[in-house]
């Protein structure tokens, strides 16, 4: 069997231990009450956080495969590394920056702050599309110094990484936005902080994604990248 696929079986089995944990796979005959007696806890866990942490799993296997191509292709004779735009330091800041203050925004939706929550998300909101206009930035800049996707491997993983992520980041930040405009329209925030932890929670994935990704790129991990060719081969 590969590594990769007892990786993949390792974060299946994280996954069912979870959902394990968190009485996802109790009897689904029992009622909430019975379920709750002998769990000795609140009952059953919300259908979105279940959903996060499977849809986390699914998005940490497809970034799994895409680095593991990526480290096998970067030994190809045609293999060149091309001149990374420096916005990429400024779009890491950024990404950085919303991660914090989405944290933020969990700790005051748990305070029931509702206005440092509401600055928080906004930050964190205004931090996230900082980070995508960078982004197309980057990518504008490598076309325009004429490092198209075609003319190299390692320029067609740039676009294909970087991409793959900000797709990501922009399909959270609809639920970013959502939530922002709740507690625009001055929604408790007890009833956000569910929604609030969410996202906190899928942006610090976001944030650990990119700093693996941006170590990949820059050529921090090539050791750590040959011995995972020697487990791959």
């Amino acid at each position: 069997m590969s590594v990769m696929g007892l990786f993949f079986i390792f974060i299946f089995s994280i996954a069912l231990a979870y959902l394990w944990r968190e009485g996802v796979l109790d009897a689904p005959w029992l009622q909430e009450q019975e379920i709750a007696a002998y769990r000795g806890a609140g009952g059953r866990p919300s259908a979105a956080k279940t959903g996060l942490v499977v849809f986390l799993g699914v998005a940490l296997c497809l970034f799994s495969l895409l680095t593991a191509a990526f480290l096998m292709r970067m030994e190809s004779y045609d293999w060149r590394s091309p001149p990374l735009p420096r916005i990429l330091w400024f779009n890491t800041g950024a990404l950085i920056v919303s991660s914090v203050a989405l944290q933020l925004a969990n700790l005051a939706a748990k305070d029931l702050s509702r206005e440092r929550m509401r600055a928080a998300l906004r930050v964190g909101t205004v931090a996230s599309l900082a980070f995508l206009l960078g982004q197309l930035w980057a990518w504008r800049e490598m076309i325009a110094s004429g490092f198209y996707a075609s003319q190299n491997p390692a320029n067609a993983f740039f676009f294909l990484l970087t991409g793959a992520h900000a797709l990501h980041v922009l399909g959270g930040l609809v639920a970013l936005v959502r939530a922002v405009v709740q507690a625009s329209l001055k929604e408790p925030p007890e009833r956000l902080a569910s929604t609030v932890e969410l996202c906190a929670i899928y942006w610090h994935f976001l944030l650990i994604v990119w700093l693996l990704l941006v170590a990949l790129l820059v050529g921090w991990a090539d050791n750590f990248g040959a011995i995972c060719r020697r487990l791959l081969v």
